[in-house]
């Protein structure tokens, strides 16, 4: 791994680059305005992190690249996504957005929403809930004072709690703030998706940030984010399992709100456990939500076969999901065995090299919505 972050390097050569070895390279925040040809020698390359750069093309070379799984271009200066980039076999995260590119499609999504601004001196900061590589998160007291409709001289206090998003900086590893907040919008009210309450107006430093819903307090985090070891693979706990029924709950909540994402034309970018929140619920069924939309990217809605490829990338990161689930469910008797081994080939369905061959996520959610009440029942 080689991180140089924020250096203001503008250029790259070929000699930097130690092709034989490296498998997660960091140049975020930079002033590259290309990259050398040498990056296509990298074959054991797994990550590739570029946003907030000045590249208006990636070079072809980078298609050599077959062990691609993470690519951040967000934030630079691309007119257009190559097409040699839905050839990558094992490409699964993409973020794009803050491109001139996406800028259009952003705009033109997000003209048609209303999105509250809440003042800052309307929420009262209480303790820390947890911090990202974007912000940290607090419990905030969200007082609301409106007026009466018969008694226009009486307000009505309200008080709520709620959960506040403050961004560290204009920029994140996975791209800009704004995008980050738009997509937020954009996703709307799912089951299985955090919500929003407003942004953040009028902050005294002109800070920005997301007013969420406060979620509930025993909500965990599925699993722990990729190590130096692992690369691009979420670490579970030693000895983690779930049952069945868990994984049923878990990758159907999760199919569920990445096929709503997809049809308000955007996509995570960031499908992973350690973005999942897991709480036990009753009979052993899981409460289940999928945050941080800091890599969603804005789908082409004119161009529907990159569309659709752009959601197949997705497909392939949900295939390493379940993969990991089901690599640690046990199950017993004949019945669950068999569901088990349909779990298994949609996971095989989704994990295919050619990007084409893999379903939409319309179609996992049905497929697990059917195993769902089969189990049930």
């Amino acid at each position: 791994m080689i991180g140089f972050k924020a250096n203001k390097i503008a250029v790259c050569s070929d000699s930097a680059i130690p092709t034989a070895t490296l498998r997660w390279l960091i140049l975020t925040d930079n002033a590259l305005t290309k990259l050398p040809n040498a990056i296509g020698d990298c074959q054991h390359m797994q990550k590739l992190m570029l946003a907030g750069n000045q590249l208006s093309e990636l070079p072809e070379t980078l298609a050599n690249c077959r062990k691609l799984e993470l690519l951040r271009i967000s934030a630079n200066r691309f007119e257009s996504l190559p097409e040699w980039l839905f050839d990558l076999p094992k490409l699964s995260w993409l973020a794009y957005a803050g491109n001139p590119f996406s800028d259009r499609i952003e705009n033109r999504l997000i003209s048609q929403q209303h999105i509250p601004l809440i003042d800052w001196q309307d929420l009262k900061i209480q303790q820390q809930l947890g911090e990202g590589a974007s912000g940290l998160i607090y419990k905030a007291h969200f007082i609301q004072i409106q007026g009466q409709v018969n008694q226009p001289q009486t307000d009505l206090i309200e008080t709520s709690d709620v959960a506040v998003k403050m961004f560290k900086a204009d920029l994140t590893s996975d791209g800009l703030p704004r995008c980050e907040i738009h997509a937020t919008a954009l996703a709307g009210q799912h089951p299985n998706l955090l919500g929003l309450k407003g942004i953040v107006n009028q902050h005294p430093n002109s800070e920005i940030g997301l007013v969420m819903p406060l979620m509930d307090a025993d909500l965990t985090v599925l699993a722990g984010p990729p190590s130096f070891e692992s690369c691009s693979r979420d670490v579970y706990t030693d000895g983690k399992k779930f049952t069945l029924t868990n994984v049923l709950d878990i990758a159907h909540s999760v199919a569920s709100a990445v096929a709503h994402l997809h049809a308000k034309g955007m996509t995570h970018g960031d499908l992973y456990a350690h973005n999942i929140l897991t709480s036990q619920l009753n009979n052993g069924v899981r409460k289940v939500m999928l945050s941080d939309l800091g890599a969603a990217a804005f789908l082409p809605q004119d161009n529907p076969k990159q569309s659709e490829q752009l959601q197949r990338i997705e497909s392939h990161a949900f295939a390493y999901l379940l993969e990991e689930l089901l690599d640690r469910c046990e199950v017993s008797n004949i019945s669950d065995q068999a569901t088990l081994k349909t779990l298994w080939q949609l996971q095989s369905e989704c994990a295919q090299t050619i990007n084409v061959r893999r379903p939409l996520f319309k179609a996992i959610e049905t497929k697990l919505a059917v195993m769902k009440l089969n189990v049930i029942n």
